[in-house]
């Protein structure tokens, strides 16, 4: 048996999966779970051999929980399934150990494949998600995409330099080059448009 715990914040969603993955007869959901925190919790006492996640979730993102079972040396697979084909969260998903990328609107039974596939140590991902992953590379460096992101959490570039111990100008070099990049108008535009691509 594949057991596998489910990781997705709409109840309808993730009520849809555990019923059509039950009809598997060497499928089993352990359980699930409605935002990252919890799913950490239940992936520790259940010991899943597979994780289905949801990319965006309360708490903590599909992403970061991949990255945490990573660090920790979990024994378990990662499979993210996502609404949006953006080009940087496979490559990241990649870099965080995830084995599996599908699409929500794929056909259901091939969530079912890409569970054997990945139990089996094989990697399972959407064609069009590894099409997009590699149309686009990201242009930001990691202090680029650090600071991007402050920015685009509210805070000034004053705030940001004494969070960094960067200068007050540095930082304004950061953003610029960012946004020069992204050929964005400003700094709050450069965020969106980051944050769409999965670059941030």
């Amino acid at each position: 048996m594949i057991r596998v715990l489910l990781a997705e914040d709409q109840a309808m969603v993730r009520g849809a999966l555990s019923a059509l993955l039950n009809l598997e007869s060497d499928i089993e959901v352990l359980g699930s779970a409605a935002d990252g925190e919890a799913a950490w919790r239940e992936l520790q006492r259940l010991k899943p051999d597979v994780l289905v996640t949801d990319i965006e979730m309360p708490g903590l993102t599909g992403l970061e929980l991949a990255q945490r079972i990573q660090r920790h040396e979990l024994p378990m697979k990662v499979i993210i399934v996502t609404t949006f084909a953006r080009p940087g969260f496979l490559r990241r998903a990649l870099d965080a150990g995830v084995s599996g990328s599908l699409l929500k609107d794929a056909p259901a039974e091939n969530l079912a494949e890409a569970l054997r596939l990945v139990h089996r140590g094989g990697r399972a991902i959407d064609p069009q998600l590894a099409l997009e992953a590699w149309s686009e590379a990201d242009p930001l460096n990691d202090r680029e995409r650090q600071v991007l992101r402050l920015a685009g959490e509210g805070q000034s570039a004053s705030d940001i330099a004494s969070q960094l111990n960067l200068s007050h100008g540095t930082v304004r070099n950061y953003l610029s080059e960012a946004i020069g990049k992204l050929g964005a108008a400003n700094r709050i535009e450069a965020y969106r448009l980051a944050r769409q691509k999965g670059w941030l």
